[in-house]
């Protein structure tokens, strides 16, 4: 028994886990924008491969990952539905707090999530 344990031990303590939640920063001409997508319940290689590689033509996109989110955020939309799917995940928005007026109306009623302010 102790034989098949010692795997999972060393990958949970290794650090090589893939991280939980990724911060996108977005730039363009007169855009600058970040958020932090923490997930809920994506499948990981899904979570890592598709939702945190936006794909936003004209823009510089940098994508970091991490185990949480940062502080930081004026707003958080938490448990936000994927639209058409069975995903869940926490929105960070970081940057211009007035933004707020147009992402919280989205945040409860598109993606039936709950608007927080931390």
């Amino acid at each position: 028994m102790r034989v098949i344990w010692l795997p999972l031990l060393l990958a949970l303590s290794s650090g090589n886990a893939l991280a939980q939640a990724c911060v996108v920063h977005s730039q363009a001409e007169r855009l600058d924008v970040k958020v932090c997508q923490q997930n809920r319940n994506i499948p990981e290689k899904l979570f890592h491969d598709g939702f945190c590689q936006p794909n936003l033509p004209g823009q510089k996109v940098d994508v970091a990952f991490t185990e949480q989110c940062p502080a930081g955020a004026f707003g958080v939309c938490s448990n936000a539905q994927v639209a058409n799917m069975p995903y869940r995940q926490d929105i960070h928005y970081y940057g211009v707090a007035t933004d707020a007026a147009y992402l919280q109306p989205f945040c409860e009623s598109q993606s039936q999530g709950k608007w927080l302010k931390p």
